[in-house]
């Protein structure tokens, strides 16, 4: 049986975390990542959990308290990625479960995660571990210059 650790996410696992990114289409540079995950960490309404296994990094979440004046306050899942050699064998599970305990002690009584339309392997995942789909949108930005 395969051990699998969950821990906080530490500034010096930007290279993991990166790297697993990318294998999901978010090409970012390393530095630029480590300086979000730095400001993520320092944040107390972000929470980041990496998944090891023989002390390498196989698997992240980032989770983010979210205010809506509308709406019950709730913890949103802002990334998840397991290596796609480990996938299926319940890590991600473990690493929503990390976050869903740290959402209860920011009194949550709801955790949301959003997604593409196309990761339909994401959709049954998180059907499977017990979320149900509320909504579907579309999401709009606008660019600042500054």
């Amino acid at each position: 049986m395969i051990e699998i650790i969950i821990r906080s996410a530490k500034k010096n696992d930007a290279n993991s975390i990166t790297r697993l990114s990318h294998q999901l289409g978010y090409e970012t540079l390393e530095e630029t990542l480590q300086n979000r995950l730095i400001n993520i960490i320092e944040n107390r309404d972000n929470c980041v959990y990496v998944a090891c296994i023989n002390e390498n990094i196989v698997g992240w979440i980032h989770g983010f308290y979210s205010m809506r004046v509308e709406s019950e306050f709730f913890v949103e899942i802002g990334g998840l990625v397991i290596e796609k050699r480990f996938r299926k064998i319940g890590i991600g599970k473990k690493l929503v479960e990390k976050v869903t305990e740290w959402a209860e002690l920011k009194n949550c009584r709801k955790v949301r995660v959003r997604c593409n339309l196309l990761r339909t392997e994401s959709h049954e995942f998180y059907q499977k571990i017990g979320f149900e789909m509320n909504k579907i949108q579309k999401i709009f930005d606008k660019k600042l210059s500054y």
